[in-house]
């Protein structure tokens, strides 16, 4: 596949950039959601919290890993790096797997579950045990995905752990 020269890199790279930052900004978004939902006296408030947590997994946290995985792809295909070239990329693979099992399947599912329960239950959902298990997943998952994104980024500035040897015939 023909390389992409410096100014469509740039753009690439600038459109990679902004979709993973979505990913980053939303995941911190329900970090905040979570702790307001965990505090609050108020049904409206709590339903709230659940209710944009839901609409931003079915939204924003899809089409921003979407974008991010698709233009991620095309950088290390388009580009010098490779896909399995260097031990950094293949990492950043493997975190991505996980973002996106937590991020696209886990969110909506735990938060469509919340909105449920909390729907049904209002305040009383605190002595449900289902909903306590489902906000710690909740909860769990949101903490794993802020530590693989950030990590994400931070693997992609210090490109650490360098490339991989070429095998040879023999071995």
């Amino acid at each position: 596949m023909k390389r992409l020269g410096l100014t469509p890199k740039r753009w690439l790279l600038t459109l990679h950039i902004l979709f993973a930052s979505i990913m980053f900004g939303v995941t911190i978004a329900f970090l905040i959601l979570s702790i307001a939902a965990a505090n609050t006296d108020s049904e409206d408030i709590l339903k709230a919290c659940y209710n944009a947590m839901h609409v931003l997994a079915d939204s924003s946290v899809r089409a921003s890993t979407i974008g991010t995985v698709v233009t991620g792809i095309l950088l290390s295909v388009m580009t010098g790096w490779g896909l399995f070239k260097f031990y950094w990329i293949i990492v950043k693979e493997l975190l991505t797997v996980v973002s996106i099992g937590i991020g696209i399947v886990g969110m909506y599912e735990w938060t469509l579950k919340a909105v449920t329960i909390v729907t049904a239950e209002g305040l009383d959902v605190w002595l449900n045990p289902s909903f306590t298990v489902n906000n710690g997943q909740l909860l769990a998952g949101i903490i794993l995905q802020i530590i693989s994104l950030a990590a994400m980024f931070a693997i992609s500035v210090f490109k650490p752990w360098g490339q991989r040897k070429a095998r040879t015939m023999l071995g």
